[in-house]
């Protein structure tokens, strides 16, 4: 509830301070008092654009702070969700310097002015003559509907529901998107991986048959040296390797005369097995190497294809070329399995769907139910305030599509003027939005939040002359469904209506007075005596008669 407003230099007031009770606030005054002065100051805190033009003192900053304590779960979730602490009591507070510049607090955390309008409008529900925002909103329609068909429950458990599906549609799509480009690339990656797969080429192969060529390539020179070096080791006239044996025989018989021979003869013996050791190598090379025609004509066949496999993905070994299979293999294998990603996707998406649907048909079967008997206690109570050739009716469609809340859109339909000779069914019905005027729309907004407000925890109710337009019965009526709306909720009330300021537990006088060389506005609260006098001037002007006098003092008894 909204516990004290405190006003400092705004438009014609210098600075004031109101303690509201819970129940029922009425605040009253002459036309001109600053009744609608108090409602642009309270607009400020509620998010409202300023200028300096409602500086009263142009050389001193104005402020606006409202205390409000509070514990609804959506103002909790609110802090929560800004990151703020939460404390039941809330100071809001909004300051317009002299050059302009405007701030806004909330506890003393400065704020930006969306955020003051998100919280503020989870605190007051502002209603002004013509101002039908609210009500003209679908939103709150289907909210209205939903409230009192009990909605509540199913509602959050469709929204969770349907944020899996929606959740899991957007992964879908991902999905297809990435298929999609995929598939863009298929043909050609599976013709370049068919490609590499037909060569079928092993590690190093390319270099292997490379090598194998230039040996192949030179066998005869190469078989005409080491034949040579062979010969002149093992076969020629004098070869070498007996050559060193003969010598290890010669120094042998003069180890015993100079004993440092017999090392020189171990070194000698261990070049002379070396060599045999060389020979025997190069023989066995001499051997292997053979030209073969036949072989060079395959090994050129085959290196062929990997020279051009290897021009044709720019890189240079076969190594590069196994890697480049292997990604296009990872590429494939990855389409494959974003095929079956899609077809589960579409299989849960599809399961989501099915059971948002049928939740959706729960909370559509209970809204059509909830239709008529809203319509019926609505016109009641329009003929209550005196409209009794109004009516209402609560027109649900079912969507193209599923929504956040549901498979309805939800219109309220209204006609102002039907006739006796007219039924509902046929009598032409219209957008609420379309076709109330401002005053019929704040009787309508009266009717139905008396009926939810039983149903929905809502905010501090302010009614900005929602009496303009009746007197009399009508008024009294009004004042009867406010009075009742009190006894669970906060409600403020600026009225003309003596039916209406008759009812209320803390009853606001506003007035202007002189201070100094200035005319502002104040503000006081009424004892039982001065809202008698209050509502008797209401009643018979500046001069109450006893007869207005008695007049007052009943209705405030009854």
């Amino acid at each position: 509830m909204l516990q004290q407003l405190h006003i400092h230099n705004y438009a014609i007031i210098d600075s004031l301070e109101i303690n509201f009770s819970n129940g029922l606030n009425i605040i009253t005054g002459e036309t001109g008092a600053g009744k609608s002065i108090l409602m642009g100051a309270l607009s400020l805190i509620l998010g409202e654009r300023a200028d300096t033009t409602v500086l009263l003192n142009k050389e001193k900053k104005c402020f606006i702070e409202g205390s409000f304590n509070t514990s609804h779960t959506a103002v909790k979730d609110f802090f929560q969700k800004n990151d703020f602490d939460f404390e039941e009591e809330i100071l809001i507070r909004r300051e317009i310097s002299s050059n302009g510049k405007s701030r806004a607090f909330i506890n003393d955390t400065p704020v930006t002015l969306s955020q003051l309008k998100q919280l503020s409008s989870l605190l007051v529900d502002l209603h002004q003559q013509f101002d039908t925002l609210e009500l003209n909103n679908n939103d709150f329609q289907r909210e209205v509907i939903d409230a009192l068909a009990g909605n509540g429950k199913l509602i959050d458990q469709y929204q969770s529901v349907f944020k899996n599906y929606r959740s899991t549609q957007k992964e879908l799509e991902k999905l297809s998107v990435e298929q999609a480009n995929a598939n863009k690339e298929f043909d050609y990656n599976q013709f370049l991986f068919d490609e590499l797969e037909e060569a079928n080429f092993s590690a190093n192969e390319i270099e292997d048959i490379d090598a194998e060529i230039k040996l192949m390539s030179n066998a005869e020179n190469i078989k005409s040296i080491l034949s040579e070096i062979y010969y002149q080791l093992e076969e020629s006239d004098q070869p070498l390797v007996q050559q060193l044996k003969s010598f290890g025989h010669k120094l042998q018989a003069l180890e015993n005369i100079y004993p440092q021979i017999e090392a020189l003869n171990k070194r000698l013996h261990s070049l002379q097995i070396e060599l045999q050791d060389i020979s025997g190598e190069i023989d066995n090379i001499n051997n292997k190497v053979n030209y073969d025609a036949e072989k060079i004509n395959a090994f050129n066949d085959r290196i062929s294809v990997g020279y051009s496999l290897l021009k044709k993905h720019n890189v240079q070994t076969t190594e590069q070329l196994l890697e480049i299979k292997d990604q296009l293999a990872a590429e494939l294998e990855k389409i494959t399995n974003l095929t079956e990603s899609i077809v589960e996707k579409e299989k849960q998406c599809k399961a989501y769907f099915q059971e948002a649907l049928t939740i959706a048909k729960n909370i559509s079967e209970k809204r059509q139910k909830e239709a008529a008997p809203f319509e019926e206690k609505v016109n009641q109570l329009l003929t209550q305030v005196g409209m009794p050739n109004a009516k209402i009716k609560v027109e649900i469609k079912d969507a193209e599509a599923l929504n956040s809340f549901g498979n309805n859109t939800i219109e309220f339909l209204f006609n102002a003027n039907l006739s006796s000779m007219q039924t509902t069914q046929s009598a032409r019905f219209e957008p609420l939005r379309k076709v109330a005027s401002g005053g019929e729309l704040s009787r309508v907004m009266l009717s139905i939040k008396s009926l939810v407000a039983k149903s929905v925890q809502l905010p501090t109710l302010i009614f900005d002359e929602i009496d303009s337009g009746i007197s009399g019965e009508a008024a009294k009526q009004v004042g009867l469904i406010i009075k009742e709306l009190s006894a669970a909720h906060q409600v403020i009330s600026i009225t003309h209506q003596p039916q209406i300021a008759a009812k209320a537990k803390t009853h606001f006088f506003v007035y202007k007075e002189i201070k100094g060389d200035t005319i502002i506005t104040s503000v006081k609260t009424l004892n039982a005596d001065e809202r008698i006098t209050a509502i008797a001037t209401m009643l018979s002007g500046k001069k109450p008669t006893a007869a207005a006098f008695e007049n007052a003092r009943e209705m405030i008894g009854n």
